[in-house]
Formats: C-alpha cells, sequence, structure tokens
C-alpha cells in the first residue's frame, strides 16, 4: 500500500538524526569521592552526560563561571575540556589516566562516601559529531524546574538501581539508560524553549521552525524550496526564511543540503549502496551535482568515502 504525503508520518528529526548517525554509549563510570579532589578531563567529540548522585560538588569550564552542583543534578558536555572538583580552589590532575585501563569503569578517593557520580557518553561516526554537538550548547545542566526535569530524575532513579544491584543482565541495561538519560536531558533542553538559542536541537520547540525540520528529516529527497516549507508550516517565504536562520543559525536549504550530505556520507562509509543510489536517496537525481555538493561540504569527493 503506498500512502500519500499527506498520511505518512512525520520523521522525528532527533531520532532520525540518532539513528542515522548509529550512535552508540561507549561506556558507563562511576567516581566516588572523600576529601579534596579535583580531576581534569579534556575535550573530545562525544556527547558526556554526568549524574550527580550524592553529595555536592563544583563543575569548572573555559569561559565559563564556575558553577555548583548538588545531588540529582544531571548535566551533558560536549567538546569541551571540563574540571570536576570538590572545590574550585583545588588544584586539578589529569584524570583520564584513571579510567585508561579497560574495565576500570569506577574510581574510589578515600572511603568515597561523600561525594557520588555517574557518567556516561555517546559516541558519533568518524566526523559526523559536529552535526549534532554544534546543535547543544558545550554545558547543559537540566534544571530540576524544567518540564522534563522529572523524566530525567526517574530514569537517573532506574538507572542508579541498575548499577547497585549485581543481577543478571545489570550492565546491559544499566547502558541502554545511560542512552535514554541522554535522550531524556537533550528533551529536557528542547523543552526550555529559549528564544535565544541557535541549533536545530533547540529549534525543535518552535512551532514553525520544528514542523519544517520534520518535513525536511521526514522527505529529504523531496525537491523542497523555500516558498512551499514556508506554505506547509502557514507563513510567508520572508518570515519563514528570517525565523529559521535565527533559531537553527543557517538558511533552510542549506540546512537541508548539510544533512543530506551528512547522511549520504553515513550511508556512503557503510558501503551498502553505489554513489548513484545514495544520490538519489538524498534527493539528486544528478550523480555530478551530489558530487559537486559532497565536495563543496566535506572538501573531498564522494569516490572518496565510497
Amino acid at each position: 500500500m503506498i500512502l500519500s504525503r499527506s498520511s505518512r508520518e512525520t520523521q522525528d528529526p532527533l531520532s532520525h538524526v540518532l539513528s542515522a548517525l548509529g550512535v552508540r554509549s561507549v561506556r558507563s563510570t562511576r567516581f566516588e569521592a572523600s576529601g579534596d579532589w579535583a580531576l581534569a578531563f579534556p575535550g573530545k567529540a562525544r556527547l558526556k552526560f554526568v549524574a550527580l548522585l550524592r553529595g555536592r560538588c563544583w563543575m569548572l569550564l573555559p569561559d565559563h563561571p564556575p558553577e555548583a552542583l548538588t545531588e540529582g543534578d544531571v548535566f551533558l558536555i560536549g567538546d569541551t575540556p571540563y574540571t570536576v572538583a570538590s572545590d574550585p580552589a583545588v588544584e586539578p590532575v589529569d584524570g583520564a589516566p584513571f579510567y585508561a585501563q579497560p574495565g576500570r569503569d569506577v574510581l574510589r578517593l578515600g572511603d568515597g562516601l561523600q561525594t557520588g557520580l555517574l557518567g556516561g557518553s555517546v559516541d558519533f561516526a568518524d566526523g559526523d559529531a559536529a552535526f549534532i554537538l554544534e546543535a547543544l550548547p558545550a554545558f547543559l545542566r537540566v534544571d530540576r524546574a524544567s518540564p522534563g526535569a522529572g523524566a530525567v530524575a526517574r530514569t537517573l532513579a532506574c538507572l542508579e538501581a541498575e548499577i547497585g544491584e549485581d543481577r543478571p543482565g545489570a550492565p546491559l541495561i544499566a547502558d541502554r539508560l545511560a542512552e535514554i538519560l541522554l535522550v531524556e536531558a537533550i528533551r529536557a533542553y528542547i523543552a526550555m524553549g529559549a528564544e535565544d538559542r541557535v541549533g536545530w536541537i533547540g529549534a525543535l520547540a518552535d512551532r514553525q521552525v520544528g514542523a519544517a525540520l520534520r518535513l525536511m528529516h521526514s522527505e529529504v529527497a523531496e525537491p523542497w524550496t523555500v516558498a512551499r516549507l514556508a506554505a506547509r508550516v502557514g507563513m510567508s517565504r520572508s518570515a519563514f526564511s528570517a525565523r529559521f536562520v535565527a533559531r537553527v543559525g543557517r538558511p533552510p536549504l542549506d540546512y537541508l543540503t548539510h544533512w543530506r550530505m551528512v547522511l549520504a556520507r553515513r550511508l556512503l562509509c557503510e558501503g551498502r549502496e553505489p554513489i548513484a543510489s545514495v544520490a538519489a536517496e538524498v534527493g539528486y537525481s544528478s550523480q555530478s551535482a551530489f558530487a559537486h555538493a559532497f565536495k563543496r561540504t566535506f572538501g573531498y569527493p564522494p569516490r572518496s568515502v565510497a
């Protein structure tokens, strides 16, 4: 059965991107400490969450005032160096070597009774991280009064319970819950709906711009124009274009082309389809036009990936 265009399900852009880019959980870690301590970690092209299970601590980031964290706080960290400390005045040491060994997922300093943190991260295929990381702040704290904070807290409680129990399948469930916690934190960010945020993830909260993003992700190969998108979301062409740029940070068709190229590169890396088929799948009837757009986006031709 072929569905008419109006009856097709609209694709959720966040799910579309996370699924298409093959986002995967990398590792969950725990940190327990007492006394004075400070651990510094380098920036990395991944999305990390840290949840404060008990106690208090501080988060220190470049060009950002120190953040005091209390029990129950959850925050996301993008590609930026950061330091987590018992006090901002404590001189930090490099924290990465403590977790360098495979299987070294728990670090305890002192008796570990004062502060307990849970960390986890998701990784992206080479070169694809920027599409998500650039749409989120380098540091995002989930305000416990925000609309999505309840779901974050419930997921965190489930995750903490799995980690604290020695039951069959607990590591697998913990990994999945870590992924859910990340998505719930991003949902909370979207629900905050601040008008001054720039990036496609935050723009999902905007009624018209979010609707346009869903259209582009649902029908990525459709020959969209700014006028068609504007009409579909009930705006004039000029007002829609200006609002899209203000919320997403780039013009509508520039965003669409960039996503098409990111999606095409992932398909080519997986090696499942020839270049001509990938070009058609992302909306190009001409392979040469596709190759030109691909090289303009990434600086190298699609044949170097396929």
